[in-house]
């Protein structure tokens, strides 16, 4: 828990410097000021509201023991079993299969699946894959999960910005083309590293927390297999969009390749699968 609270505050201050960096670029010494104010701003925004943000983004239904009693229920229990609070439980009409956790505490988290993954995998496996995400929230990883996605895409939108507005000045105070370029390229990369300092291992250890509060490792490999085989011929249009939050989810869910695939912020799936089996054989 302490690492964690350690690595949120280091994000959250390498957020500032970014958003003070670009800001500089932008308009000087103001924008710099500007931009400062800015990025304070959003560490605020998004340690309150990012969850809610992503939630609303991907268009996730709140359900209950009585719309939807095999997935709330399931999840009751295994919260009940890694003595956790009770999560909201989420539906996400998609027909790709995949799911997340999100919130800022295990007070005030929430799971969600898509309707994909809910019809594709057995209960055995769906079991395995909402345990995962408890397990990210038992980890209390993903506060810092839920609010590099955010920012990333802020990062983002302030490199548009930088762009339409001409970003650095030459000695006559004149938009420098070359200074827009780099933030055209540079920007949307620091986003990216953002997502990937949030550690490949992190999933790694979801997989092995999840395996444990189930009780069925086994069933988690499995769900990752089936999962891996058949995401990447489904779209989901809402992390195409915006792919900053791909790494929120069990499974890689971009459909592209090139920069995306690099950047990954999934280990292998085979790697994952052969740690479980390991666990079996332990």
């Amino acid at each position: 828990m302490f690492g964690n609270w350690i690595k949120t505050s280091i994000l959250m201050a390498g957020i500032v410097a970014l958003f003070g960096a670009m800001g500089a670029a932008i308009g000087g010494q103001q924008g710099m000021l500007i931009a400062l104010v800015i990025g304070g701003a959003m560490n605020f925004w998004a340690y309150w509201f990012s969850d809610k943000a992503v939630l609303k983004m991907y268009k996730a239904r709140q359900v209950d023991a009585s719309s939807s009693p095999y997935l709330y229920n399931m999840v009751r229990e295994l919260a009940q079993r890694a003595e956790l609070p009770m999560p909201k439980v989420y539906l996400i009409d998609e027909d790709q299969p995949n799911a997340f956790a999100t919130g800022r505490n295990p007070e005030n988290a929430a799971v969600a699946a898509t309707t994909g993954i809910v019809r594709m995998l057995s209960e055995r496996e769906l079991r395995g894959v909402m345990a995962h995400e408890l397990a990210h929230v038992k980890n209390r990883d993903i506060l810092i999960s839920t609010i590099s996605a955010t920012v990333a895409g802020a990062i983002s939108m302030l490199a548009n910005f930088g762009m339409f507005f001409g970003a650095g000045r030459d000695g006559e105070d004149r938009p420098n083309p070359i200074v827009s370029i780099a933030m055209m390229i540079l920007a949307p990369l620091a986003g990216m590293i953002i997502q990937m300092a949030i550690s490949r291992t992190r999933e790694f250890g979801a997989d092995r927390g999840g395996a444990e509060i189930s009780g069925d490792p086994e069933a988690l490999a499995s769900a990752l297999a089936k999962i891996d085989a058949y995401a990447r011929g489904i779209p989901l249009h809402t992390a195409d969009q915006h792919p900053e939050t791909a790494q929120m989810m069990i499974m890689n869910p971009l459909s592209g390749g090139g920069l995306r695939g690099l950047f990954s912020t999934h280990p292998a799936t085979q790697e994952r699968i052969a740690r479980l089996h390991a666990m079996i054989r332990r």
